[in-house]
């Protein structure tokens, strides 16, 4: 266990951080898997500025890398694009 009080909080921040950062991920994820499952175009297009904005949002917190986001949004746009 730490000794000095900057490493005690440190580590107090470190964990809530990553708690944080768990949760967004997550969301994003949850978020991504449904509209990759959506069958329907017009539903899909609705839901994607939700995600999209998501993705540019965790982007910029830097909880993702900005290149990952933007990969996933030309991921699912694609799959929105195969949608009849």
């Amino acid at each position: 266990m730490a000794n000095h009080k900057s490493t005690i909080k440190r580590i107090r921040q470190t964990e809530t951080r990553r708690l944080h950062n768990r949760y967004y991920a997550k969301t994003m994820r949850n978020a991504l898997r449904d509209l990759r499952a959506e069958k329907d175009k017009s539903a899909a297009l609705e839901m994607y500025p939700k995600v999209q904005k998501m993705l540019d949002k965790l982007a910029k917190q830097n909880i993702i890398h900005w290149k990952k986001a933007a990969n996933l949004k030309s991921g699912v746009m694609k799959h929105i694009a195969k949608l009849a």
